[in-house]
């Protein structure tokens, strides 16, 4: 009987398989809430790249990419979740914590780690399941005539993000200060957050708005990293025949902006759409024209990372990721046209 319940499919996967996954995303929930929740998705890009390489050298036999890159240890629905959420119940809860003078709201900060403090290691626990949950289901359910809608891991950084402020007493998306969601001048004129005089240590010094990248904000400049990213990212796939190096490269770069080195840009979701890119259009037009597409992809895709950003990070309380939007919302719109007989393929999902 306990044999024969084992194998009773559930949200895509077998009881057994999905209990396991299950108590390890609670784990690696609580430690993206350790080590904060840009050092766990660096971590995702140093395991992504190892796994991407033993492919690519001929060893399948265990899929470090999928199993613990973007599985139960480092997958960013996990332990990057994990620790987004921690910093929005921090920025509540622990303003005190903040260790800046000033600044964006401290529920911002993705690069804080939380250590050992058990509430906060809960609140990531929890959110690694809620991770898992989203990403299975998700997964199972947003798929039409075998492909997938959207990349499952990308929506749910972002699902899981905007759970964590509605649980933890955030607006959803906050009041702008200047005129509309798109519209950052308040910071280029550096205005002061409207409750910064409150005496609410949560809102001490915080600009009127926040751009996720005060180096990455301008369109002229989103768009053209996101022609040289997309390009690198076109070019690795072309030459390796994996979508997800380019990624892991990128997200790996990201520990320099963790150690403090100024202006380094964030182009994962640009190599990666950048990737997707070529691999849609080469079957089409050969690589050359693959390789100009994914300029263009990668262009395209850190345009609505910036759009997105605009609209759901700079005025809210806490990190909504700008990557995971661009990637969720330029592979639905790839899969459409997919379904819809305009292209060869879907890229990866």
């Amino acid at each position: 009987m306990y044999d024969a319940l084992l194998q009773v499919p559930i949200i895509g996967m077998e009881v057994e398989a999905f209990v396991l996954l299950l108590i390890t995303a609670l784990a690696g929930g609580a430690f993206g809430a350790a080590i904060g929740a840009l050092p766990a998705f660096i971590f995702t890009g140093f395991l992504v790249f190892l796994g991407e390489g033993l492919l690519i050298a001929g060893d399948p036999a265990v899929s470090v990419t999928g199993v613990i890159g973007f599985g139960a240890i480092t997958g960013p629905h996990i332990a990057f979740a994990g620790g987004v959420a921690a910093s929005a119940y921090a920025g509540k809860k622990y303003p005190e914590m903040n260790p800046a003078d000033g600044g964006y709201h401290f529920g911002k900060d993705i690069t804080y780690a939380f250590g050992t403090k058990p509430d906060i290691l809960a609140v990531g626990a929890v959110f690694g399941v809620v991770g898992v949950l989203i990403n299975q289901l998700s997964g199972s359910l947003l798929v039409v005539s075998g492909t997938g809608l959207t990349d499952s891991i990308a929506l749910t950084v972002v699902l899981s993000a905007l759970i964590a402020r509605v649980a933890f007493g955030y607006p959803i998306i906050g009041k702008p200060a200047g005129d509309g969601l798109l519209d950052m001048s308040p910071f280029e004129r550096g205005e002061d957050h409207p409750k910064a005089d409150s005496g609410a240590e949560e809102h001490a010094g915080r600009p009127a708005t926040e751009p996720w990248l005060p180096h990455q904000y301008k369109w002229s400049g989103v768009t053209a990293i996101g022609l040289v990213g997309g390009i690198l990212g076109g070019y690795i796939w072309l030459q390796t025949g994996s979508i997800f190096l380019g990624y892991a490269i990128s997200a790996i770069s990201l520990l320099f902006l963790q150690l403090g080195v100024e202006k380094i840009p964030v182009t994962h979701h640009i190599t990666l759409i950048g990737a997707v890119g070529a691999v849609v259009v080469d079957p089409i037009a050969g690589s050359v024209v693959a390789l100009l597409a994914a300029g263009v992809f990668g262009a395209i895709s850190g345009l609505f990372g910036e759009v997105t950003q605009r609209i759901f990070y700079a005025h809210g309380g806490t990190h909504v990721d700008p990557p995971a939007m661009a990637i969720a919302l330029a592979m639905v719109i790839i899969a459409i046209l997919h379904i819809a007989g305009v292209i060869p393929n879907a890229g990866y999902v």
